[in-house]
């Protein structure tokens, strides 16, 4: 089975640093990296100490960090100098309320979003797609619901770090 999807993506643009944007990107960001995904789920005895074990890792934004990836120092390695950051984050807690709806939202959750330094223009860039129209094949409406509730919470993120609007 083959479906098309219409995703909507969204820029954020600023003439802040790249430096600067990653710095509140990362401030706003928990981080669960250091400690590792499997160490939550596999250490909790209940809901309750998952959710607290959860909570523990999430930033002022309600999210956590899972994966960062620098593009730019694998760019760098062929010599181009880049400055471009792919982050997976999230909250397991938000994920939950899409998941037990409609499994099929896991492909989705956690989100990707990209930093990049655009030399041509000299802006710095926050990049995502917005999680419920990567959902399209979804008709559950609850779980609909749920990833429009991530969508602003995505939004919000984005401008607070940026200080800009799509």
């Amino acid at each position: 089975m083959i479906q098309e999807l219409r995703v909507q993506h969204v820029e954020h643009v600023t003439t802040q640093s790249f430096e600067k944007v990653v710095a509140a990107f990362e401030h706003a960001v928990g981080s669960i990296e250091e400690v590792g995904w499997p160490a939550l789920p596999g250490g909790a005895r209940d809901e309750g100490e998952f959710r607290s074990q959860v909570e523990k890792h999430l930033g002022p934004s309600g999210f956590t960090r899972f994966l960062t990836l620098d593009h730019g120092d694998w760019l760098n390695v062929y010599g181009q100098d880049a400055k471009a950051m792919m982050y997976t984050l999230g909250n397991p807690l938000i994920a939950i309320t899409m998941l037990r709806h409609d499994i099929r939202a896991g492909l989705n959750v956690p989100v990707r979003l990209f930093l990049y330094r655009d030399e041509a223009s000299g802006t710095t860039r926050l990049a995502y797609n917005v999680p419920s129209t990567l959902m399209g094949n979804i008709a559950d409406k609850a779980c609909l619901a749920a990833a429009r509730g991530l969508d602003a919470k995505l939004a919000a993120l984005a401008e607070q770090v940026t200080g800009t609007t799509a």
